[in-house]
């Protein structure tokens, strides 16, 4: 247990220094500004991807990603709205069946 212990404390030692020094060197606008800009372009290219891939799909006369989305919604609410229906013909049923008792 004494290699392991001595081990364990010299790790501990040089994670806390490498954590340090990268810490720093993270912070640096010298890292920073061109992560940035790597950043930037690939939300960029993904955006053309993107706006490339729904025209490609329309022109197939296929649905896009947000088509497919705007009729999940309108599905979402036509069953919503028929659960608030089905819960009112129940309530409606039940004062008919306690005004024939």
């Amino acid at each position: 247990m004494a290699a392991w212990d001595g081990w364990k404390k010299g790790f501990d030692a040089w994670e806390d220094r490498t954590a340090k020094r990268l810490e720093t060197a993270l912070r640096s606008p010298r890292v920073l500004r061109p992560g940035g800009a790597l950043l930037t372009a690939a939300m960029r290219s993904k955006s053309a991807v993107d706006g490339a891939m729904a025209a490609w799909w329309s022109a197939l006369g296929l649905p896009t990603r947000r088509d497919q989305e705007r009729a999940q919604h309108a599905l979402n609410q036509l069953q919503s709205r028929l659960i608030d229906l089905e819960e009112e013909i129940a309530e409606l049923r039940a004062e008919r069946a306690k005004s024939k008792d």
